[in-house]
């Protein structure tokens, strides 16, 4: 394939990461508007959140293992066409219930793109260098995705209505759906995975026993039986799933693949920035529209110094990636997010805009330069028949990770209640946040080194000589 047609095929995939991110964050910044004629409480928004992130994180690897079996082409057109209708649905919707119905249909969509664009761009291209540079691409693309979502979000809400937010996706998805059709290759690992039923209806209990549990807390009570119940099953659910898996042939998470401190790394690392990141814009929302009175299209614009140093920054790591490795972006990334939570505990009602905009700036660096490494860290050393997996991992734990974000940020506001106790609760949620910032930093040190890399490379062989084992 020339080079030509390797970046006509990243762009036609980084498409698809920008109706799924640009969703994210045109919805967050709707949520006063979505509440308001919905009526729906903190929680409902919480559900209208993570409804669709639990959905992802709890299907993406397996489409990735469908798309490594049937086709990657073919399951990223099935996506696409599933996200694009789902998104029309939920700008349809006559009340909460049926827009959280409709986010899932949008999620099973979505299950199939991010994970699967990732394995096209991973089989196209094979160099590493190369490959660091187009994931720093890609990872410009989230940039992209929060500066055109809030601001294109606010604006739609305000003049026509939040509904109108999801028509954004319907002629993105049908035009990728078209260009995908005429320009991506069809191709499939040499030998997938089979289909692992048990193991997906494991993880599906676990995270939504754990998610349901944690939204759900303060206002039925942490101690209500139906909530140590829900934190029972999340147990008993985690359980199984590493025994069964770890005794599979063809498990649907290989545990395998854990064995390598890098790759585990990266998942954890992921879970944390990401956790930030839903953190971050369910709580920006709140504090700026409900509690500063800003409407949906100033809170949008307010997030443009995030997306700008993100899309900036992006494509910057990712060249950092390919020459030094991942630990100087992570190191960046970590200490950015640290300094952030650290800062946004110390704000008012009344603190200066200007002085918010540069600490959001801040975040917008450190979250820049964290998407890169973990993709190529998760990707990096594993067979290439199974790059579908490697990278459905990687995006299950961003998904877990903002799933976890919104559901602890949300239970630490519904806790504390409306009106003057909000303040304090946005200050523990936004510690929260600085927490998961020093966890960056420390993975980042922890599996970075010689140490971690001695990891990866005996795993990387195991697997292959597992691999050339299974094989008939």
């Amino acid at each position: 394939m020339s080079r030509r047609r390797r970046i006509l095929v990243l762009l036609i995939c980084c498409m698809s990461l920008l109706i799924v991110a640009l969703d994210n964050t045109i919805v967050n910044v709707a949520l006063p508007s979505l509440g308001h004629e919905l009526h729906a409480p903190v929680s409902g928004l919480q559900w209208t959140i993570d409804a669709y992130t639990l959905t992802l994180a709890s299907l993406l690897m397996l489409s990735g293992s469908t798309a490594d079996r049937i086709g990657r082409r073919r399951t990223f057109q099935t996506g696409l066409v599933a996200f694009t209708v789902g998104s029309l649905l939920c700008s349809l919707a006559p009340s909460l219930t049926w827009l959280v119905v409709f986010r899932i249909v949008q999620a099973v969509g979505g299950s199939m793109l991010n994970p699967v664009a990732m394995s096209i761009i991973t089989n196209t291209f094979t160099d590493r260098r190369e490959r660091a540079q187009a994931i720093g691409v890609w990872g410009g693309v989230v940039g992209i995705s929060m500066a055109l979502g809030p601001v294109i979000g606010g604006l739609l809400t305000d003049t026509v209505g939040w509904r109108a937010i999801f028509w954004i996706n319907v002629p993105i998805g049908v035009l990728a759906f078209l260009l995908t059709w005429k320009f991506v290759p069809e191709s499939k690992a040499k030998k997938a995975r089979r289909i692992d039923p048990v193991g997906q209806g494991l993880v599906i209990a676990l995270l939504a026993s754990l998610t349901y549990g944690i939204i759900e807390g303060p206002g039925t009570g942490w101690t209500s039986p139906r909530i140590l119940a829900c934190f029972a099953v999340t147990v008993l659910a985690l359980a199984g799933l590493i025994v069964y898996e770890y005794r599979r042939v063809e498990p649907l998470i290989d545990v395998r693949f854990f064995r390598s401190a890098p790759f585990s790394g990266a998942a954890a690392i992921a879970v944390c920035g990401f956790a930030c990141l839903g953190s971050f814009l369910f709580l920006n929302t709140l504090y700026l529209q409900s509690h500063r009175g800003f409407s949906a299209l100033e809170a949008g614009l307010c997030t443009l110094p995030i997306a700008l140093m993100a899309m900036v920054f992006g494509p910057l790591s990712g060249r950092l990636v390919g020459i030094r490795g991942p630990r100087p972006s992570l190191l960046i990334s970590g200490a950015c997010i640290t300094v952030t939570g650290v800062l946004l505990a110390q704000v008012a009602l009344d603190t200066p805009l200007v002085l918010l905009l540069a600490v959001f700036a801040v975040f917008g660096l450190g979250f820049g330069m964290l998407n890169p490494p973990i993709t190529n860290t998760a990707v990096s050393g594993m067979p290439l028949e199974q790059a579908g997996v490697a990278a459905a991992v990687a995006s299950t734990s961003r998904q877990i990770g903002q799933s976890l974000g919104v559901a602890i940020t949300g239970s630490v506001v519904a806790a504390a209640g409306r009106g003057d106790e909000f303040m304090p609760a946005a200050h523990l949620a936004w510690w929260i946040i600085a927490g998961y910032g020093a966890l960056i930093l420390s993975l980042a040190l922890l599996t970075t080194g010689r140490w971690a890399e001695g990891t990866a490379a005996r795993t990387a062989e195991r697997l292959k000589t597992m691999e050339a084992v299974t094989i008939p």
